[in-house]
């Protein structure tokens, strides 16, 4: 098992550090559209297990819609392109006005709206289909959506989303083989017995670790690094452990079968899902209005 986990990682992880680095953030984005819709179909087949149905088409859409509107708005700002127009004009404001991320979430309610009553399925089936694709829509592809404009950052986007997924990958390792190898106190055993408290410290630790080595390509303080760190390590390892917990809640072990030694791609991007937003948010609320 770890030397495929190995393999697989050593075939992966130079193409993605060079789409990061030296890709554009439209190139970024499709990646990240193929990514959350993988880890989407992976999430409804959780749901499928328990009798949870989704609606995969119309949540599909509109995970690509987020994932588009996460673009043009970064596209929009970075060419200077106005945000909005006077109330006053009317309808011009309507065209005017780019596509936003509550309008998407509105226009998905309406789709569910529509599903609902024209479904020909078992009435017991409405709630339980409306459920998995809200909660799918929310906690997969939303939060994902945020590595656009994370990489979009003029001068610093590339090196701080690589940074975000060092930080994860490292930590994941770190825990792996420490937690196999000392790990004897159990983290969350009700869902993930295999993680340990030695483990989750070991991945912590590495993560701070990762700051010190990007200092010299992140133009950041390295206090901000350390927190960013920090606070990214424990996201991701919450982000993992909600995935555990979908898992359990499923009876499956693994959330796919597309990566050999990983399992699936949500099981691989599972702590990334909340490093990432975590990561942006800590720029734009806390470092960037003190830079």
């Amino acid at each position: 098992m770890t030397w495929k986990r190995v393999a697989t990682a050593a075939v992966l992880v130079p193409v993605v550090v060079g789409l990061v680095l030296w890709g554009s953030t439209a190139i970024v984005a499709l990646a990240i559209a193929l990514v959350t819709l993988l880890a989407l179909f992976e999430y409804f087949a959780l749901g499928e297990a328990i009798g949870h149905r989704a609606y995969r088409f119309w949540t599909g859409t509109c995970a690509l819609l987020l994932v588009f509107v996460q673009w043009w708005g970064v596209t929009r700002q970075a060419y200077g392109f106005p945000r909005r127009l006077p109330v006053e004009r009317g309808i011009e404001y309507l065209f005017a006005t780019p596509l936003t991320v509550d309008a998407v979430f509105f226009l998905f309610v309406l789709g569910i709206a529509a599903l609902t009553l024209a479904t020909r399925r078992p009435l017991v089936e409405v709630l339980p289909a409306a459920g998995i694709s809200a909660s799918g829509l929310i906690l997969i592809a939303f939060p994902l959506s945020f590595a656009i404009p994370l990489h979009a950052i003029r001068g610093q986007g590339p090196a701080l989303l690589l940074f975000a997924m060092v930080i994860v990958w490292v930590s994941d390792t770190a825990a792996y083989f420490v937690g196999r190898s000392i790990g004897k106190h159990p983290f969350a055993p009700k869902l993930s017995p295999n993680k340990t408290w030695e483990g989750a410290v070991a991945g912590f630790l590495a993560s701070l670790a990762v700051a010190f080595v990007f200092m010299p390509w992140v133009n950041v303080p390295l206090v901000h690094l350390l927190a960013i760190a920090a606070l990214g390590n424990i996201a991701g390892q919450v982000g993992d452990l909600l995935e555990s917990g979908y898992k359990r809640s499923a009876g499956i072990k693994d959330s796919g079968t597309l990566l050999p030694g990983h399992g699936g791609v949500l099981d691989r991007i599972d702590a990334l899902i909340l490093a990432i937003p975590v990561v942006w948010y800590y720029w734009i609320l806390i470092y960037s209005p003190r830079s």
